[in-house]
C-alpha cells in the first residue's frame, strides 16, 4: 500500500521533469511538490491507522475476542508498515544532510 503511494509519487515526478518548455515543467514542479508532501502526510496517517489497528485487535485478542491469527497478521502488517515508514524517514533525513552539505 504504502510502497504503491510512494512508486507513483516517483514516476509522476519523472513525467513532470520530461515537460517540453521551462514555464511548463516549473508549474508542474510546483504541483509535484504539493502532491508530494499531500502523499507523505497520507501514508504517515496510513501508517497511523495501521497501528492503531493492530493495537485495537492485540487488545481484542487478549480480551479473546479475535484470534491468534488475526492478531499475529495485523501486528505483522503493523510491523511491516512501521519499517517502511522508517526507511522512508531515514531516506528523508539523508536527503536533507546531503543538501545540507552542498556548498551555495
Amino acid at each position: 500500500m504504502m510502497l504503491d503511494a510512494l512508486t507513483s509519487v516517483s514516476l509522476r515526478g519523472t513525467a513532470a521533469t520530461a515537460g517540453p518548455s521551462a514555464a511548463g515543467t516549473a508549474s508542474t514542479r510546483a504541483v509535484a511538490e504539493g502532491d508530494f508532501s499531500n502523499i507523505l502526510a497520507d501514508i504517515s496517517g496510513q501508517a497511523i491507522s495501521s497501528l492503531k489497528g493492530a493495537e485495537t485487535t492485540a487488545i481484542s485478542g487478549i480480551q479473546g475476542k479475535a484470534s491468534v491469527q488475526q492478531v499475529v497478521q495485523t501486528i505483522m502488517a503493523a510491523e511491516e508498515t512501521l519499517q517502511t515508514a522508517l526507511a522512508v524517514r531515514d531516506k528523508v533525513v539523508a536527503a536533507y544532510q546531503e543538501i545540507s552539505r552542498l556548498a551555495i
